[in-house]
């Protein structure tokens, strides 16, 4: 949806520099990226049939889940909290790079927090250039509108962010 940064979601060193690159408050949990779907059993804690189900109908695409987190995932991922937020990318270039990673990234929008999400290799030089040691450009986003975030970790669905999915189409899914 838009250009991100990232670290291995389990290396709390290199997930405490995201922080630091983006100026983001330590009080901000970072979502996960996954590279396919049977991956959510390594972040998540017992999907539900349910949540399962939603994830085949939108993943992958511009639907974040926030779930109850697995205990592999560091505090410095979920900033302490007990849920964890996760996506896969509708990007070709996206997904192989987690798959080449091995694992989960720990990813946020490639901006300085509060600033502009970008959406072209060029909007991430202006503003994170001299704070990350590589930017990979894979062209200009199709959307640039952030994913839909639905907390799906207590009984009722929560609409988090408004984004390309609505939730009405989350509840038809889930029929």
């Amino acid at each position: 949806t838009v250009y991100g940064v990232g670290a291995i979601a389990w290396d709390a060193v290199a997930v405490g520099k995201l922080y630091t690159a983006k100026l983001r408050p330590a009080d901000r949990a970072i979502p996960i990226l996954l590279a396919d779907p049977e991956e959510l059993l390594l972040v998540a804690r017992d999907p539900s049939s349910l949540i399962l189900q939603i994830a085949a109908r939108f993943w992958p695409g511009p639907l974040t889940l926030v779930l109850p987190r697995s205990p592999r995932v560091p505090d410095e991922v979920t900033a302490g909290g007990d849920t964890v937020a996760v996506r896969i990318p509708d990007h070709a270039l996206a997904r192989a790079l987690i798959r080449a990673a091995g694992a989960p990234l720990a990813t946020t929008s490639a901006n300085l927090s509060g600033q502009p999400s970008p959406v072209t290799a060029a909007d991430v030089t202006a503003q994170l250039s001299d704070r990350v040691a590589l930017i990979l450009d894979g062209g200009p986003c199709p959307g640039g509108v952030p994913s839909t975030i639905v907390d799906l970790a207590g009984a009722t669905p929560r609409l988090l962010r408004a984004g390309p999915i609505t939730l009405e189409q989350i509840s038809a899914a889930m029929l």
